[in-house]
C-alpha cells in the first residue's frame, strides 16, 4: 500500500503541492483577542491586518489529540503505513500529542505502521523534508525509504531568517527586553536560525541589507561545499522583497526558488516583515537541482499557502 504523509499547517506547503502528493495537513490554531482561527483557515494578509489592530498579542494552541487520532485512523483502518512530520518539539506540543495519538492507535490496532517524526524546525525547511517524503511515496517506496526521505533531508537542511523588528519576538518570550532594546538603540539586525529545533542567534550584524547579504553568502557557500538540493524564500507579509531575495538567488544559481509566506502561527512571533531562505543541500551530484525549485515554484504560484 501506498505510504500516507501527514505534517501541521507550520510547514506552509502550497495547496496544490500538498493537493498533488496528496498531504493530509493537521492545523494548528491562532487566537488573537476574541477571535479563534484554525491556521488554514484565515487568509495571512487577513490575519496580519487583524493583529496589527488588536492592542492584544496573540497566542497559539496545538490541535487536540482527537484530531490526530481521525487522520491517522482513516489511514491505518485503510491499511496503509503513516509517515508524519510535525513542528519541532521544542517549539511545540504538537509532536507529543501525535505521538500520544499514535500510542492510542497502536493499542487498537497493533499491527499499524506510524512513524512520528521530529522535524526539529518549522516552516519549509519542515516542508522540504515533507516533499521529499511525499515524494517517495508517490513513487512507490517502502515505509522505511519514504522515512528515511525524510531524515535524509533533516539532516541535511538549514532555516536562516531576518526579523524586520524585534518586539514580536520580545512579546513571545524568545528574545529578552534587554536585548530588543539594545538592538533597537544599536539598530543591531539579528540573522536567525533553527539549531536541534530551537531557534538561535546565528549572527548580528549592523543593518537589514547586511543581514540579507549574511544569509544568501551562507546559503552559497553550503551549496558550494555540499551541493544544491532545494529552496524556497520566506517572507511574512513582505512579498516584493521576497521577491527580491529570490532574483538575487537565481542570478547566483540560475535556478528560480519558490517564494512562499509564512502564516500566523509562525509570523505571530517573528513579527511581518522577516525575510529568509530554507533550503537543503546533498552531497552528491547537483543534477536536477533547476527542475526541483521549478517544480515547487510552478505549484507555489497557484497554490499559496495560509
Amino acid at each position: 500500500m501506498t505510504v500516507k504523509i501527514v505534517t501541521d499547517s507550520t510547514s506552509y506547503l502550497p495547496q496544490n503541492l500538498r493537493r498533488e502528493l496528496d498531504v493530509d495537513v493537521i492545523s494548528l490554531n491562532v487566537h488573537l483577542g476574541n477571535e479563534s482561527f484554525r491556521e488554514v483557515e484565515i487568509d495571512n494578509h487577513v490575519f496580519y491586518q487583524k493583529m496589527a489592530a488588536c492592542k492584544q498579542f496573540p497566542t497559539t494552541s496545538q490541535p487536540a489529540v482527537q484530531e490526530f487520532v481521525t487522520v491517522f485512523e482513516r489511514h491505518v483502518q485503510a491499511d496503509e503505513p503513516v509517515v508524519a512530520i510535525f513542528l519541532s518539539s521544542k517549539m511545540s506540543g504538537t509532536f507529543s500529542t501525535a505521538s500520544l495519538a499514535r500510542q492510542m492507535l497502536l493499542e487498537r490496532y497493533p499491527q499499524a505502521e506510524i512513524e512520528i517524526i521530529d522535524s526539529k524546525s518549522n516552516s519549509m525547511e519542515m516542508g522540504l523534508a515533507v516533499l521529499n517524503a511525499a515524494r517517495a511515496a508517490k513513487a512507490g517506496k517502502t515505509f522505511a525509504e519514504v522515512k528515511a526521505a525524510a531524515e535524509h533531508t533533516i539532516a541535511r537542511s538549514r532555516f536562516l531568517f531576518v526579523p524586520e523588528k524585534l518586539d514580536y519576538l520580545k512579546k513571545g518570550g524568545r528574545l529578552s527586553s534587554a536585548a530588543a532594546l539594545i538592538g533597537s538603540v544599536l539598530q543591531i539586525k539579528p540573522v536567525l536560525t533553527v539549531i536541534d529545533g530551537a531557534a538561535e542567534v546565528f549572527s548580528k550584524v549592523r543593518s537589514a541589507e547586511k543581514a540579507l547579504d549574511l544569509i544568501l553568502s551562507t546559503f552559497l557557500a553550503d551549496v558550494k561545499e555540499k551541493g544544491f538540493g532545494e529552496a524556497v524564500v520566506h517572507h511574512i507579509n513582505n512579498e516584493l522583497e521576497g521577491y527580491r531575495l529570490a532574483a538575487r538567488i537565481e542570478k547566483e544559481l540560475h535556478v528560480t526558488p519558490a517564494i512562499i509566506p509564512i502564516g500566523p502561527i509562525i509570523g505571530c512571533h517573528v513579527g511581518p516583515g522577516a525575510l529568509g531562505i530554507a533550503y537543503y543541500t546533498k552531497d552528491a551530484s547537483t543534477l536536477g537541482a533547476a527542475a526541483n525549485a521549478s517544480a515547487i515554484r510552478t505549484q507555489a504560484v497557484a497554490g499559496t499557502a495560509h
